[in-house]
Formats: structure tokens, sequence, C-alpha cells
């Protein structure tokens, strides 16, 4: 039997994870206490390289449950971490033009100009990458390319999300703090200097509700997984080698813990978009909106073939884009040894 670590580091993004049901009910917590660990948030601390391991994974264990860019940026620098499981997601990706815009469809972006956060000081640009893989996207099923659009950067002075300033050409820097789902290209849209821009998830749909931005293309719609994948589809759950080497029985019970409350979040819907919509800041509706709607959040963590063939298209994106500047090939990073214990380990067990 391996030994309990002192403590467990956690981080998750700002998406509804089964992971965060979970640390809602408190069985992560609970479950790990029983062996003597006290498990504790990267964002809650105040120093900058804890945090940094959000991005780095830079701490010897600890998990993370999130988009997927910036957990590939550092398989790609050599950090030693695993691919323990993934959750598909079907997150609102969104197009989107200005109240007044004359744009019928994606196909009337050629020569226009799209808005696209830069983010000078980030180790891994992670919103660009996801605009730009929407856009891509959205653009091959309308027989064009990047190329045939004008890209307009808004930089983003800041490391983290909670600390973002923004600064537009032409102005002067705008802040100190970055409103939930406020971005400077949204301001650029509104303003008339870009034709569209994408945003994602529950917070892009309500804010395109409230400012009257047209939706052009929903990518979460198209029935094609390639199609959908991108930071947020699938995301994905990782931790350190220290921790799977030195602590695989602690590993285990945390994906034991998701599992058990991925079936919760299936007999309990409502409850479910409850605690993401308090995760994610927004109100039930959009959760209902933008992630399943009557089926409930679809949460549920595996390793199956065709999810981790869309991971690899998506990392395989990130290196002809250059996010990334060594490849990654997602069968070598995987470990399926904690989701097969967590599996064994709850069996047919029933909800609690």
């Amino acid at each position: 039997m391996s030994t309990a670590p002192e403590t467990l580091w956690y981080t998750r993004c700002g998406v509804p994870t089964s992971f965060g049901v979970a640390m809602h009910h408190g069985w992560i917590e609970e479950r790990l206490a029983a062996d003597g660990t006290a498990i504790r948030s990267l964002k809650e601390s105040s120093d900058p390289v804890v945090r940094a391991s959000h991005f780095d994974h830079n701490l010897q264990n600890s998990v993370r449950y999130g988009g997927s860019s910036p957990a590939i940026w550092a398989r790609s620098t050599g950090r030693e971490t695993r691919l323990l499981g993934l959750s598909s997601t079907r997150e609102s990706l969104l197009l989107l033009a200005g109240p007044d815009s004359t744009l019928e469809s994606v196909a009337g972006l050629r020569g226009k100009r799209f808005g696209v956060a830069r983010w000078e000081n980030q180790p891994i640009d992670f919103i660009r990458a996801q605009s730009l893989r929407a856009l891509e996207n959205a653009l091959k099923l309308h027989g064009l390319t990047v190329a045939d659009v004008e890209l307009v950067d808004y930089p983003v002075g800041a490391k983290f999300a909670d600390e973002a300033v923004h600064r537009i050409p032409g102005t002067q820097a705008f802040g100190p703090r970055r409103l939930p789902g406020h971005n400077a290209e949204v301001l650029g849209l509104i303003r008339g200097e870009v034709d569209a821009i994408v945003l994602h998830g529950a917070q892009a749909l309500s804010l395109a509700h409230a400012l009257q931005l047209r939706v052009l293309f929903d990518l979460s719609e198209h029935p094609d997984p390639l199609v959908r994948s991108n930071n947020a589809s699938p995301i994905v759950l990782t931790a350190d080698a220290h921790l799977l080497d030195t602590h695989p029985d602690t590993a285990a019970s945390v994906v034991e813990q998701i599992l058990r409350a991925e079936r919760w979040a299936g007999a309990h819907p409502q409850e479910a978009r409850q605690i993401a919509a308090r995760e994610v800041n927004t109100s039930e509706y959009w959760i209902w909106k933008s992630y399943g709607g009557d089926e409930g959040l679809r949460v549920g963590t595996n390793l199956d073939p065709e999810a981790l063939a869309v991971l690899q298209d998506f990392a395989d994106f990130l290196l002809r884009w250059r996010f990334i500047a060594t490849p990654v090939q997602v069968q070598d990073w995987i470990d399926p040894r904690p989701l097969e214990t967590a599996r064994r380990r709850l069996g047919g067990a029933g909800l609690q």
C-alpha cells in the first residue's frame, strides 16, 4: 500500500466539471482526510509560483481538471505529467457579429476583420488558441481559411485572468480588473473596430444576449467532434508523475470521487446545474442553455479512443499554430491505472 502525501494541490478551470461537483459535496476532501492528506487550491494561493502551476504543472502532488491547452503545453515542454482521463463537453462556442452587422453567415467573413485577444504574459495563450481554432474550423466548413480574414489583436497585459488589464490600440489601458466574461475584443466589436469575434461558454451566451450580438455560428451544435474540438472540448484530468509513482492510491481516490460525482450529477441534473452556475458565476439558465439543456451537464471522465483522437487533433493544431514547440503524442501521455482502480472500487455502488 502506498503512502499518502501531506498535501494534494488542485486546480480547475471555469467550466462545469465533475471535480467541482465532488468538491462541492466535500467528497474528495473527506476521502483524502481519512488518509491524512489535506487538499489545497492553487488559485487561493498568493504565491505566483504556486498559481503558475495551473499552466506549467510545476508542483508535485497536484491534479488539474480543465481546458486542454495548458495541460498539452506543459507536456510539450517536458513536464512529467500524465493524462488520467478526459470529458467531452459540448460547451457553446460562438462566432459572433455586432448587433448592427449585415453579415448573414460565416461565408461572409472573407476580407473582414476578426478580433482576437493576445495574452502577452502567459506561457500558453489558451484564449487566443481557442478563438483561432474555432475560427479556423468555422471557416473551413464554409470554404474559407484564416488567411481570408484580417486578424486584429487585442493585447492583454496580465498573467492571470483575475488581474487582466486590456490595452486597446490607440487608447489608454482600462481596468484595473477584468469583469467576468468581459473582453477587449467584445468592446472592439461593439465599437465597430472588428466584424466578428469568438466567445465560449455560459457567459458568452449571456453576454451575447445582453449586448444583442448576432450568432453567426455555434460550433458546439455541429455533429462532428473534430469540428467541436477546442480548449474545453474535451477538458482533461492530469496529474504530475510523482503523485502517480509515489502515491497511486491518492490519485485513484481522487478519480473515484470524480466518478461518484458523475453518477450523482446524472441522477440530479438540476442540482448539478446549480453547482455549475455558482462555479462559473452565472445563472442556471445560461448553464442549461450552454451545457446540454435537458440532458444535463453530460460530464463523464473516460479514456475512450474517439475522445483521445479528438484531443490528439487539437494537440496537432496547437503545434501547427506554434502555441507549442514540440509535438505531444496523446497515447504516450496516458496513465490508465487511476481510472481503472476507481472503476473497480466503485463497481455497482449506488448513488449517495
